[in-house]
């Protein structure tokens, strides 16, 4: 049996935890005593109790984040009302911060802040000797060429069947207040040859999905070439298997050596996710957020019109001091450079962000269950956050799904967020819900919103809407 099981619930059974399989690969000489178990969330916690204590472990390391942190509690109540000797550890950006206002906490035995990289198999060992250690412990942050990197970890079901989460820097140097990484200090770089070498190795092994967790990989330019020289000279090797690639991309640097390699990768390889978050100057400034807004529209632009990239845009509604107008104009731009998905979200106070210091400014009030999102300003009252999360699950199943590339221009026209907003209070009020919503009703309801409130001629929209539908699969 053994000592140690790591474990956590990803979002999806695709998304396998880069963060386990680093506590897992830097346990020294523990590493033959620990076992990996990871779980999904939505299941049934007394089946994934059933689990873990079917191992008869010592340890219990878990990993917490927004997305699962209400069923990880209650999994580790569970687990402490059954067995009160096993000895559970936290660790995770959620229980980083605020840990005594968290009733997780209150359940587990330690709680590691930070980078666990280290400090679990440092506490982990404590432990097994049999000696006491504190309960929160602030993780180490060591230098990344003293870390053994999580690849081999891997098992060959990850690499068949699920996204492999890589990543050749850690932390940020911007300092944008709604996000965890503007506490860090830098970007810090891994060793590039270690890195390729690790690349190489899952390749090798048949792993053709990456997904790149770097928040910033287009930083320095010299390392990014280096990696997508990797790719292109494994796609110009073998067309017929290429990779997948998933970048997060600075909007505002894209420096022409960049576009050169960018523009080498065929259709279906390449992804970009590139954070906008908003156009307005002001409400940027307010949340430390530093972007060349005409800058990152010409590179969006560049992007779309000369590359084959799928470009996956990211804009935040509720920041501080921005209304709906402000929003919207945004969202319009936005839409005008005609990225493949732009992604709409609503807030969220993540534990520890700084941008908790404009709540009383500007009337911010968070859900206070995860995900915390933002739930009226003194600008957006909660009525119209109501509509905008309503837009936005509305806006994934037509735009962002791909599914109508025909019709839906005819609905956005020359105002997308006016005439989109208007579509999605009409919808929700005929059908009262955002999910479980049938193709061919989306299809139908489309064209009589069309017709009978945007008075198009029903022979200018049927065509168009049969082709969306047969598209559809």
């Amino acid at each position: 049996m053994p000592a140690i099981v790591l474990s956590t619930l990803n979002a999806r059974y695709a998304h396998a935890s880069l963060g386990l399989r680093y506590l897992l690969a830097n346990l020294g000489g523990l590493r033959s005593q620990a076992v990996l178990r990871e779980f999904v969330i939505g299941s049934r916690t007394e089946d994934l109790v059933e689990a873990i204590l079917a191992e008869r472990p010592l340890i219990l390391g878990l990993g917490v984040y927004i997305w699962n942190v209400e069923e990880c509690t209650r999994l580790v109540a569970q687990l402490k009302l059954l067995a009160p000797e096993l000895i559970i550890v936290l660790g995770g950006p959620e229980v980083s911060f605020e840990i005594d206002e968290q009733p997780i906490c209150q359940f587990a035995d330690h709680v590691i802040t930070g980078w666990g990289d280290v400090s679990f198999a440092e506490l982990a060992t404590t432990l097994l000797e049999g000696k006491a250690a504190p309960k929160v412990i602030a993780g180490k942050q060591p230098p990344l060429d003293q870390l053994r990197l999580p690849y081999g970890e891997y098992l060959e079901a990850d690499i068949a069947q699920r996204y492999l989460y890589v990543e050749a820097s850690r932390g940020c140097p911007f300092k944008c207040e709604f996000c965890l990484s503007s506490l860090d200090r830098s970007a810090w770089a891994f060793p590039l040859a270690a890195f390729l070498g690790q690349l190489e190795q899952l390749w090798a092994r048949g792993a053709r999905q990456f997904k790149f967790v770097d928040r910033t990989f287009n930083l320095k330019v010299d390392t990014s070439l280096a990696i997508l020289d990797f790719f292109l000279d494994r796609i110009e090797r073998d067309p017929i298997d290429p990779p997948f690639v998933h970048f997060e991309l600075i909007p505002d640097h894209l420096p022409e050596r960049l576009k050169e390699a960018i523009v080498r990768f065929p259709a279906g390889t390449l992804q970009f996710e590139i954070g906008i978050q908003s156009f307005n100057p002001e409400v940027q400034a307010r949340i430390s957020r530093r972007q060349k807004n005409e800058v990152a529209r010409a590179n969006l632009r560049w992007l779309r019109e000369h590359s084959r990239a799928h470009l996956h845009v990211d804009l935040i509604a509720g920041l501080p001091g921005e209304d709906i107008a402000s929003f919207a104009a945004g969202f319009d731009q936005l839409v005008a450079l005609a990225p493949q998905e732009t992604q709409f979200g609503i807030l969220k106070r993540l534990r520890g962000t700084p941008i908790i210091r404009h709540t009383q400014d500007y009337g911010l009030r968070f859900n206070p269950a995860p995900p915390y999102n933002v739930m009226a300003t003194d600008c957006i009252p909660f009525a119209d956050f109501q509509r905008l999360a309503r837009f936005a699950r509305y806006w994934d199943l037509y735009n962002n799904s791909g599914r109508y590339p025909r019709s839906l221009p005819l609905l956005l026209a020359e105002a997308p967020f006016a005439r989109f907003l208007a579509y999605s209070d009409w919808l929700y009020e005929l059908c009262g819900r955002t999910h479980g919503l049938a193709q061919d009703r989306l299809v139908q309801w489309l064209r009589d919103h069309l017709v009978e409130v945007c008075e198009l001629p029903p022979a200018t929209v049927d065509p168009a809407l049969i082709e969306d539908y047969r598209g559809s699969g």
